[in-house]
């Protein structure tokens, strides 16, 4: 089993994870009744009301959970976009590496090695410039930390959910040149993503979207809670 608890920043509670090959969300919201997964789902979903505008918004999530659509969305509501995985791809590009999941993946796993496991974080702060911008690719507490000590009280961290089997079907429709291309190299990516921190940094975010309806649902959710951080 992969776990972690979503909670209890923000009144979330529900398990990103695996338990032979489902998530614990999707597990909990089976065996709940219809008005318990209508409350689940408006918890998971929150954003407050009271939710205030702030500088820099962080975008969270496992992979295949619908950033990309987030971020589009956020590019809609006047966000510019930094993209912690484009400066990692452009380090492979210089070494010559292929783009791959598996070869981008241990260049940034090495590169956090040698210098620390917050170091893409660091190599990013310089190109967070101006007001309003989203930063793609959160995935560990060190780097959180870093954002943290840099914005303050001028961060928010908004994390996006989505079970396994969703992810895994999304992944494969849009085969993108560096997701996994086999369910084992899919599992095998969440855990080393897991074990940098990322479960801990979803558990902590400041606003929870679920992505397991539709496309439009999920936009709407977005556009919600990135209008109130926005401001």
């Amino acid at each position: 089993m992969i776990a972690a608890r979503l909670g209890p920043h923000g009144g979330h509670d529900a398990v990103v994870g695996l338990v032979n090959g489902r998530s614990l969300v999707q597990t909990r919201i089976d065996g709940a009744s219809g008005d318990a997964v209508s409350s689940l789902k408006k918890r998971l979903s929150w954003a407050s009301d009271s939710t205030r505008p702030v500088r820099v918004v962080c975008l969270t999530g496992m992979p295949g959970c619908g950033k990309e659509e987030a971020l589009a969305v956020a590019q809609t509501l006047g966000f510019s976009v930094v993209r912690m995985g484009d400066h990692v791809r452009e380090e492979a590009l210089r070494r010559g590496l292929p783009i791959t999941d598996a070869t981008v993946g241990g260049m940034a796993n090495a590169e956090r090695q040698v210098h620390g496991m917050g170091i893409w974080a660091e190599r990013t702060l310089p190109r967070i410039q101006g007001e309003r911008v989203l930063v793609d690719g959160l995935r560990g507490r060190a780097e959180l930390e870093i954002f943290r000590e840099a914005f303050g009280a001028d961060l928010s961290v908004v994390a996006v959910h989505a079970s396994p089997k969703t992810r895994h079907e999304r992944m494969m429709r849009r085969r993108r040149t560096d997701d996994a291309a086999t369910i084992e190299a899919f599992h095998a990516r969440d855990l080393r993503e897991l074990s940098w921190g990322l479960g801990d940094v979803i558990a902590t975010a400041d606003v929870m979207l679920v992505n397991e309806g539709t496309l439009e649902d999920f936009r709407r959710q977005a556009r919600a809670a990135l209008g109130r951080l926005h401001g």
